[in-house]
């Protein structure tokens, strides 16, 4: 088995580790398999009730093993098929009801935005920084980038990082919305936030998190319906109906007058 991707499971939690850090954690083929194959093991287990995401090394990801492409006689098919393999678990982690949250440090490039926006919350060290720099080795993006990148910072922004040599830092980064914090203890903070969504209401942070993920791939209408159907699902669950009695008889108190002697 491959070591390139670790995955380490800790009761309901289970955390993705990119481990290539000699090569800022650029994905090569033999990790773009293992990405695949852990991705579809976690969306598949309905034990997992939460993600981390995180990386060994000075840097979260690089994007793809450019260099290791370059030496290795690849064509352009075998580049698209490389592709596509790290794209099936993207899918896979994008389309689970599992929350993921996303521990980043150093640089974030090229194919690596794309790995990174599969987690629903990101929490950034101060010294992360993020760039494209596909248009300066003549490529374009890939890995989810032209489609998870303006849907998180907006069109224009995206354009700007796309198409041209602009490195934004941790804060910018928050401000524009593409990372939810920028922590000196990204790791603990990450940890906190995994902890609370397995002590929360595990099953509605997964389901809302699918519902948004899946939104913008469907007529309104169906998204719709799909919520009035989940709500519903929820509302019938022991956890939501014990929930709701809690928050009912704490209403009743807030709102009970005061008795008088």
């Amino acid at each position: 088995m491959s070591d390139t991707i670790l995955l380490r499971r800790d009761g309901a939690l289970a955390r993705i580790t990119l481990n290539r850090p000699a090569s800022l954690n650029a994905v090569d083929t033999e990790m773009a398999a293992r990405w695949r194959d852990v991705a579809a093991e976690v969306a598949s287990d309905a034990s997992v009730g939460a993600v981390i995401l995180d990386a060994a090394g000075r840097a979260f990801c690089a994007g793809g093993d450019v260099l290791s492409m370059s030496t290795s006689g690849l064509g352009g098919a075998e580049v698209t098929d490389t592709a596509r393999i790290i794209n099936d678990g993207i899918v896979s982690l994008t389309s689970s009801a599992v929350p993921i949250v996303a521990v980043v440090q150093g640089a974030v490039a090229g194919g690596g935005l794309g790995i990174m926006l599969v987690a629903d919350y990101i929490v950034a060290a101060p010294t992360a920084a993020f760039v494209s720099k596909y248009a300066n080795i003549g490529l374009t993006p890939d890995l989810g980038v032209s489609t998870l990148l303006p849907a998180a910072i907006g069109q224009r922004r995206a354009l700007q990082l796309l198409l041209t040599d602009t490195t934004i830092d941790a804060e910018t980064a928050r401000s524009w919305g593409l990372v939810a914090e920028v922590d000196a203890d990204p790791a603990g903070r990450a940890e906190a936030i995994a902890q609370s969504w397995l002590t929360g209401a595990t099953g509605a942070f997964g389901q809302a998190k699918r519902l948004v993920r899946g939104g913008s791939d469907r007529p309104f209408h169906d998204s719709l319906d799909d919520e009035a159907r989940t709500i519903g699902g929820r509302f019938d669950t022991d956890e939501a109906r014990t929930r709701i009695e809690a928050f009912a008889a704490a209403s009743a108190r807030r709102t009970r007058p005061e008795e008088t002697a």
